[in-house]
């Protein structure tokens, strides 16, 4: 399981590459010089030119040469209207207007433009007059209208191909006559981004008058029509009028075009070379430099080959290796059962996992919380096990977490000073605002240490004080910022406290309050069904309580365990003497003392099945197991003898073994202070006149009867505490039965 955890801690730091020792806001003292060959992207010239490429895509437009169809009879209708009409005057507005023969000026000018526009009205009805018909001299009107019409066609069919924009649709998007668009006609597939910037397939705003006026895309089309070509300024104004606008903004198909002309840009790159500075020294590394060393540190990841990496790895797992060695050295000598239980190792080991992982995760910029999984960690192991462990833990995580990111000794030194105050007051948890406290406490050495290290690093005391300021600053940044992740810590394990517990099998003082709570189902239930037992379960919780105080165990668990440990009995609580009445006394006479022994012990076995059944911790389970060790029930085992000898044939029926509890024997200091508890609390019922001589030889007596039966060889009690457990048990057995002052009239 350790060589699993060493492999997943070398997967969880990437072991195969090298670290990214530098954070934004370190300090370079010495400078960062490149150790490979790179490059990086200029970001700012690659995005200048994708703006060039992006402005360089004019607007995509679709034409729609069915929207000029028509147009033809129309310009026949109203030229036959001009024909018609014998003056301007008589001329119907509309048709006017088509032609330009319109007036616009006021005052003096109107005169001078309205002769203008007769003129011109003049000059088409000569035109008209004058257009012989196809294959006959004489003029004839409809066969004139349809020869000017049918020269018209050809122009309005180039139009059509071409595609035209009126001055309305170019205010509509946004454009100007000197702009540039694209033309595609519905379904004609666009060219490559690279070519839709070239010149040969742009084109000016298509306006018709810029078409008619400004190009010479017609001449050929005016030379093959010489009757229209006389009336060339007039059609003109009259196509410029009467056409509409056959192409359509396509805005979809141009931002298409333009984010590919952008992903076409190649990056601009940077090259550096090696021994090039990157951070000057005594500089404080910003956001271009850290992102600068980020590509430098990437370019020296693709370097390392696969027998690189393998090595790397191989040598990062012999030193995890050695040091999961010396902590399995250390639980193997102080936390044996911690060895034996694969489960609870499974948790030791899931959680050291976990806090690497997390403490690589979060080192990085812009978190730098590498505190939180680590004194986390180190938390809920001094709560969960002890403070050695926890702190020994703690120094293994912090610096595997170090050595992982930054490998910088003055961190490592602030993390593990952190980790150290975080365990070392939490000896005991009576309280969530204990473990709150305690990460104020943790906040306030990191703050301390890390401004202590960074000054000693940067030495900002050599210089004016305005130099100072600025190596300062980031030092007391970074320390502030680390003393509210480890503050985070606190309040994080104190809100984890119940799972911390039931993933790890320990009681704190919290649930033992609670469960110490006398409305609790359990004990209710013993008051009702063994009133007797829950008196004296609560006579062997105070007197043992003080016991385990005495001796510096927990006083608190010894209590609260001592209110269930006899709960087994409320089974059959008339066979146990506390609880008897006069009609019961006799219950064992008509029972073998096997089988009133086989009631007896069996109600450790009873009161771990309700223990279970009721949700109490293991912790407290293991007292109800262990307070009766491997006894020998006595009275039994004599009365099991004296028949054997009166009946022979059955010397086999007093067998030692038989009148044993199961066990096992008290594993704790507080198991054992309650088994000595609970035997002299009954014991001293028995005394007819409670001495305190009497008191102190029934104690004296029975806690040697179990020192010599071998009763707390497991329990890590030495010869020392047993002598203050049985003082203090005397002397409160003693406050418990003292003598009372006789009053006259009271009877014996």
């Amino acid at each position: 399981m350790a060589a699993v955890a060493c492999f997943a801690v070398v997967a969880a730091v990437r072991g195969w590459e090298p670290t990214q020792r530098t954070r934004l806001g370190d300090f370079a003292g010495d400078g960062i010089a490149a150790r490979v060959p790179f490059e990086v992207e200029d970001t700012a010239q690659t995005q200048s030119r994708k703006l060039t490429a992006r402005a360089a895509i004019p607007p995509i437009f679709q034409n729609d040469p069915g929207k000029l169809s028509g147009l033809d009879a129309l310009f026949r209708r109203q030229l036959n209207t001009l024909a018609s009409s014998e003056s301007w005057d008589q001329a119907p507005a509309p048709a006017r207007a088509a032609f330009g023969l319109t007036v616009a000026e006021t005052g003096d000018n109107r005169v001078a433009a309205e002769d203008a526009a007769r003129n011109r009205f003049r000059f088409i009805r000569s035109v008209l007059s004058g257009l012989p018909a196809e294959g006959d001299d004489r003029p004839a009107a409809a066969e004139r209208l349809d020869a000017l019409t049918g020269q018209l066609r050809p122009l309005l069919a180039a139009l059509a191909e071409i595609g035209t924009l009126n001055d309305e649709a170019l205010r509509a998007n946004d454009l100007t006559e000197d702009d540039l668009i694209l033309v595609f006609n519905p379904g004609e597939p666009l060219p490559p981004p690279e070519s839709l910037s070239e010149t040969d397939v742009q084109a000016k705003t298509h306006t018709t008058n810029w078409l008619l006026t400004q190009t010479d895309n017609f001449d050929t089309h005016w030379d093959a029509a010489p009757a229209l070509s006389a009336l060339r300024a007039q059609v003109e104004r009259w196509l410029i009028r009467s056409v509409p606008p056959s192409l359509t903004a396509d805005p979809v198909a141009t931002e298409r075009a333009r984010v590919a002309a952008e992903e076409a840009v190649p990056a601009a790159k940077t090259q550096f070379v090696r021994g090039q500075i990157l951070v000057p020294p005594g500089e404080v590394i910003d956001g271009n430099a850290a992102d600068l060393l980020a590509e430098e540190h990437a370019a020296l990841v693709a370097l390392a080959g696969p027998e690189t990496r393998i090595t790397r790895a191989a040598v990062v797992a012999g030193v995890l290796i050695v040091i999961a060695g010396l902590i399995g050295a250390f639980l193997k000598r102080n936390e044996p059962r911690l060895m034996s239980e694969p489960g609870r190792l499974a948790s030791y080991l899931g959680l050291v996992v976990t806090a690497v992982a997390l403490g690589r995760w979060l080192s990085f910029d812009p978190w730098r919380a590498e505190a939180v999984p680590v004194l986390a960690c180190a938390m809920t192991f001094a709560v969960a096990y002890n403070q050695w462990l926890a702190g020994l833990t703690g120094l293994a995580v912090s610096a595997v977490v170090v050595f992982s990111t930054t490998a910088d000794l003055g961190h490592l030194f602030v993390l593990s000073s952190a980790a150290a105050a975080a365990v070392l007051p939490l000896s005991r948890v009576p309280s969530r605002s204990t473990v709150i406290g305690v990460g104020f406490f943790a906040a306030a050495v990191y703050l301390v240490v890390s401004l202590c290290v960074g000054l000693i690093e940067r030495q900002p005391l050599v210089g004016d004080w305005s130099e100072a300021l600025v190596v300062t600053q980031p030092v007391l940044m970074n320390g502030l910022r680390g003393a509210g992740w480890c503050l985070l810590a606190g309040y994080f394990v104190a809100g984890s406290l119940p799972f911390i517990e039931r993933s790890f099998g320990v009681v704190t003082d919290i649930s033992l309050l609670e469960m110490s709570d006398v409305s609790h189902p359990l004990l209710q239930e013993l008051v009702r069904r063994a009133p007797g037992t829950y008196n004296h379960s609560i006579a062997m919780a105070t007197i043992g309580e003080t016991a385990a105080d005495a001796i510096g165990a927990n006083g608190l668990l010894l209590r609260v365990a001592a209110y269930y440990h006899d709960v087994g009995k409320m089974l059959k609580p008339h066979y146990f003497i506390e609880n008897q009445t006069a009609e019961d006394r006799g219950r064992h006479d008509e029972l073998a003392p096997a089988m009133s022994t086989l009631i007896i012990i069996g109600h450790v076995r009873d009161g771990v099945d309700l223990a279970r059944q009721h949700g109490l911790p293991q912790r407290i389970i293991d007292f109800i197991e262990q307070h009766h060790g491997t006894t020998l029930v006595k009275y039994f085992y004599h009365e099991a003898g004296k028949r054997a000898e009166a009946e022979p044939g059955h010397e086999g029926d007093a067998e030692e073994s038989a009148f044993r509890y199961p066990g096992p024997k008290p594993q704790t200091r507080e198991a054992g202070v309650m088994m000595l508890a609970d035997a002299v609390e009954s014991a001293t019922r028995s005394l007819s006149e409670p001495t305190p001589g009497r008191i102190e030889n029934l104690v004296g007596s029975i806690t040697m009867d179990r020192l010599l039966d071998g009763q707390f060889d497991e329990s890590s009690l030495t010869l020392r505490e047993i002598r203050i457990v049985e003082d203090s048990l005397v002397k409160s057995l003693i406050g418990m039965h003292h003598g009372r002052i006789k009053y006259p009239d009271q009877k014996d």
